[in-house]
């Protein structure tokens, strides 16, 4: 098996899940800011969103703005465990060994991490349709929020990624197996 260096499938999957953890990372450090700051500087926050529609400070749902947040930081802390376990899995696949139990474990744990991400866009999606309500009541304000938060896709990707996982143990058992009958 070539080098992982010179795979260009392997390095192109390497490069993006470096760039997708780095993205995610700084998501992660601005929603961490802006949730003491959206506390701290309320009022100017509702000036700026207002420009002039003279919306009263106590309007602002704050509760589910930071909600919103504190559940984006926690979403966005899953992805980037995710990325990092998919790194570590293309590691061993460009060392030539991806059939060991710990990649069956890192399979299992992408599932349940992004199990974990459809779980939490309902109450993102929640907290994000009470925001947009709440600007809906003011002319030329509108905040829209797609869907419902159900994914179809993101199920799917956690059923594959545990079927992979069975996959990836029973093929380590099987190898083992094999090492031990030679």
């Amino acid at each position: 098996m070539n080098p992982r260096g010179h795979d260009p499938l392997l390095l192109a999957g390497t490069v993006v899940a470096i760039i997708l953890q780095a993205i995610v990372g700084i998501g992660i450090a601005a929603l961490t800011v802006a949730v003491p700051a959206l506390a701290i500087y309320r009022g100017e926050i509702v000036d700026a969103l207002a420009d002039g529609r003279h919306i009263p400070l106590a309007d602002l749902p704050l509760a589910p703005a930071i909600g919103l947040l504190l559940v984006l930081i926690v979403v966005l802390a899953a992805l980037f465990m995710f990325f990092g376990k998919l790194r570590a899995i293309i590691a061993t696949v460009g060392e030539g060994d991806p059939f060991v139990p710990v990649n069956a474990e890192r399979l299992s744990r992408m599932a349940w991490l992004m199990l974990g991400v459809q779980v939490l866009i309902w109450p993102a999606a929640l907290f994000a349709a009470e925001l947009a309500d709440w600007a809906s009541q003011y002319d030329d304000f509108h905040l829209d929020v797609g869907g419902d938060g159900f994914d179809l896709t993101g199920i799917l990707l956690v059923i594959i990624l545990f079927i992979l996982a069975r996959v990836f143990r029973h093929g380590a058992a099987m190898r083992e197996d094999l090492e031990g009958t030679v």
